[in-house]
Parts: C-alpha cells; structure tokens; sequence
C-alpha cells in the first residue's frame, strides 16, 4: 500500500505543497516535474521520513512496504567506505546477494573489481550506478530515485530505461532528462511555485510526459486566449454603459423643472443602468493562467573567427594518480565548434575537461568559462551568491547582477543569501548566468544540463545552440547533444574518436 493523502509541506512558513493526494499501484511510474527548489527532493525525503527541516500535515500510508531510495548523491560521510562497506552489511550479506549482485553490475557496466574502491574515488557517474546497484539488491516495493540519470553514461541510461519500464514495482523519480521522462513515465507529477513563488501549485495527471507537455500548452492557450477575448469584450460593455449613464446623467442636469414625467423616466432608466452595472462587475471572467514563469537567459552577440584555433592537444596519456585512463589523445578546436566529449563511466571525460580548462585558463585571447561538475569546486570560494556573480561591489553592478538572476527566477532571498543554502539546480543556473555576464567566446561545460528541470533546459539548449562561440563539454543529455552540438568523439583507452552524429 502507498498512498499520501492531504499532503501539505512547509518549510520556513511557506508551503512548498498544499493538498496533495494520489495512490500508487503495481506498474505506475510517476515523474516529478517542477523547477529548481519547488520541493521535488523534499517530498521524497517526506516520504521516506528523513526531512528534519520540514513541517508535514496530511497522511502517507506505507505500511508494511519496504521503500528503496536513491538519493541524489552518496552522502559524504561515506567517502572514505569502500564500495563493499557501502553496499553490504556484512560477509554473509554479500554471499547471500552474490548471484543477482554480478547480475546487475554487468548489466551496468561495472567490474568488480569496483568493491574494493573508496567512495571518493568514483567518477560522478559510477556513484549514481553504486546507488541504484545498492537499492536493488535491498529487494525493495517501492523506489524513490532522485535524479537517477545524473551523470550515467548513454548505455547505462538506456539500461536504466528499460528497468523502469519491465519492473512492475511503483517508482517515484525525479529527473531532468526529457528521454527519460518522455520513454517511462505513466503519471506527471508538476511541482510549481506561482505568484513570484509566493503561492505554491501542483499538477497530478495519469499521462505519458509528451501528452501531459502538448495538453497543457494547448490548455494554457486556450485558457490565455479565452481570458482576453472574453477581458476585451468585457471592456466593450463596461465602454457602452457607461457612455449610456453618462448621456443619462447629463440629461438628468439638463431637464427643465417643468416636466416632471421626463424627470421621473430618466430616473427609472438610471436605476435600470445601475442595475446591469452592478450585474457587470459580478461577472466571472476566465483568468490568464497563473504558472511558473520560464526562465530569461541569452548571451550577448559574442563571435570567434572561423579559422581561429582554440585549441590543439596532444595528450600522451591521461591518468588519475598512477592510473591510466586514456593514451594519445589528440583534439583540436577551430572556430564557434560545439564538441561533446562522450563515453563510460569512469573513462575520464571530467579528467580530460579539466585538462582542457588548464590549457586553456593562461590564454588571453579568449574569454574562457568553466562549468565543472561538481559546482562546489568554484562554489567553495564563495560565501554569497552575489559575491559569486560578480567581483564588483558598485550599486549599479549588483543592479545588474541581481537583474539577470531574476531572470533565472531566483528569489530575493536566494540571491542575497548564502550558496550553502541554494540548490544544485540552483547553483547550475548561476554558473550559467555567470557565463552570460562575463561575456565568455569559450564555454568548458560538464554536464550542462544535468541539474536543471525539463523545463528549463530547452531555453539552455536553445541558448548553447544559438551561442556563436565555441563549447567543449561533456554530457550524457541525449536532448542536448541532439539539439546543441555538432561534433562528437567518445573517450576510451585508446584515445579520443570522432564520430558520426
């Protein structure tokens, strides 16, 4: 049994859901959709009765049902535990789980050889596919996977795909990936915060993602449209009425004291007008939908010759300490190319990124931005959100800064408050707008799209793709590869190889 009824989620005197109810049966898949900070993880955390910091009223039922969660990342706490230590409680736990243990990490594209590492030596990708390998082997009713795509390789996400599809267990997730969402999903969960995120919203629909989309679109304008014929002819009475009331009127200071019928009619017809008036101003009139606004963000007209050279190397090897990940590899940049580096997990495309980031920093020719993919890299050195943003302290620079984080749709509080206190989905969207305002012709990005909602990532896609300068990333996001890119080459020990798009 799962079902949450009258769920209401506070946190710090705002709701971040009101009244939320649905059931979860045998085979229903549930994505949850919603921009950064709307409450997505929470309510799993809820859920799972691991949210200190939020007040909860209403019910949720899940009794004697064993509940599997996929955090959005392995706790730090856990970093120096070896992968082994992580998974299983014991020598007999491993025994007991051997069999569909080496069934999984072959169907995930692990070795292992993985179960003697520490935690904090994975790549970003491997850590995800430790995480779902932990909570299947627990042999859970119910999944809860927080952004489960979130740095896996395209294999393993088509894997990963499939899995949520064949499984008949209930799953609940998070996630960013519009292929994901689109090729699994069966119920749309939209998480919104409306009226400048002042008032909160949702949206249940048993539906595929690509028909809840295309619904709502059409639905939103329809509903726009109707609300402003109906607001214009609205407009038109009010107009005729009261030209009406004030020929009325004017006659009624005009009539002469000597015909007291025509006083008397002209006062009947006034009350009459009143009357429709008053019936006027109770008119129901559809409203403009009130949704989340999108998100603002394009870059100034930035340009790079299209013979210029970005970038040559020619890497004999590229290691992690003594490891070898890759030999000879070579690649070069000309011009406004848009690269996407691809490859398994733990091939060492973030390795080879940051490789290409030191190349690159000394140049002064360029104006380069770097988007890692762990953010706290950068973050770290910051206190404040606006210290981040910019190194200006002026009235007019912190105008400006805190213009175009409005237009990210961060709140007042969130871009002068503290980066320890904002999301990933967050944090992506700073690093971005920092990119913007720093006029970079060099993007470095690593995994640009991984933290940000499908709803805002088409307006990133559409702004990487109409950028005239040149991009070198990594990213698994099929959508973004798709729509943003135009040469790929996968990593692997041997090297870098171009491939066919």
């Amino acid at each position: 049994m799962f079902e949450i009824k009258n769920l209401s989620i506070i946190v710090k005197d705002k709701y971040l859901i009101k009244n939320l109810s649905f059931t979860l049966n045998k085979n229903d898949k549930l994505g949850i959709i919603g921009e950064e900070g709307n409450g997505k993880s929470t309510l799993l955390k809820c859920v799972i009765n691991d949210c200190e910091y939020a007040n909860i009223t209403g019910s949720i039922n899940i009794k004697n049902t064993k509940i599997g969660y996929l955090e959005q990342s392995i706790d730090s706490k856990n970093n120096d535990k070896t992968v082994f230590n992580y998974i299983f409680t014991s020598e007999e736990d491993y025994y007991n789980k051997i069999t569909i243990l080496y069934k999984i990490l072959e169907k995930i594209n692990l070795k292992d050889e993985i179960l003697k590492q520490k935690i904090k030596t994975l790549s970003g990708g491997e850590k995800v596919k430790i995480g779902i390998l932990k909570i299947l082997l627990e042999e859970n009713d119910v999944l809860l996977l927080d952004e489960p795509t979130n740095d896996l390789d395209i294999e393993t996400l088509q894997w990963l795909e499939n899995f949520i599809n064949l499984t008949e267990k209930p799953i609940m997730f998070i996630s960013h990936d519009e292929t994901l969402l689109s090729k699994t999903a069966n119920i749309i969960l939209h998480i919104e915060q409306i009226k400048h995120k002042t008032e909160c919203k949702h949206t249940i629909k048993r539906t595929d993602y690509n028909t809840y989309i295309k619904e709502r679109m059409i639905s939103l304008e329809k509903q726009t449209w109707q609300a402003k014929f109906e607001k214009k002819e609205y407009n038109k009475r009010v107009e005729k009425l009261t030209k009406i009331m004030n020929k009325v009127e004017y006659k009624q200071n005009t009539i002469s004291r000597s015909d007291p019928h025509g006083a008397a009619l002209l006062k009947k017809k006034m009350h009459s007008l009143k009357s429709q008036e008053k019936k006027l101003e109770k008119t129901e009139l559809t409203h403009i939908p009130d949704v989340e606004e999108s998100i603002q963000i394009f870059f100034n007209e930035v340009k790079i010759p299209k013979s210029k050279v970005i970038l040559k190397l020619n890497l004999p090897q590229l290691k992690i300490a003594s490891k070898i990940l890759s030999k000879n590899i070579n690649l070069e940049v000309i011009g406004n190319s848009h690269i996407c580096i691809i490859g398994k997990n733990g091939s060492g495309k973030t390795t080879l990124l940051k490789k290409i980031y030191e190349e690159l920093k000394p140049r002064i020719d360029i104006k380069l931005g770097y988007m890692p993919q762990n953010y706290d890299e950068i973050l770290n050195q910051y206190e404040n959100v606006l210290d981040f943003i910019s190194k200006e302290t002026s009235k007019d620079a912190i105008t400006k800064s805190r213009m175009f984080l409005g237009n990210m749709k961060l709140t007042s509080e969130e871009m002068t408050g503290k980066i320890s206190n904002i999301s990933n989905g967050t944090k992506a969207k700073i690093f971005l707008m920092k990119l913007v305002l720093n006029e970079c012709n060099v993007l470095i990005l690593d995994e640009p799209t991984r933290n940000l909602s499908p709803l805002s990532n088409p307006v990133i896609r559409k702004i990487l793709k109409d950028f005239k300068g040149a991009i070198i990333s990594v990213s698994h996001d099929r959508k973004y590869i798709e729509e943003a890119i135009n040469i790929i080459y996968i990593l692997t020990e041997e090297g870098l190889t171009k491939i066919d798009k």
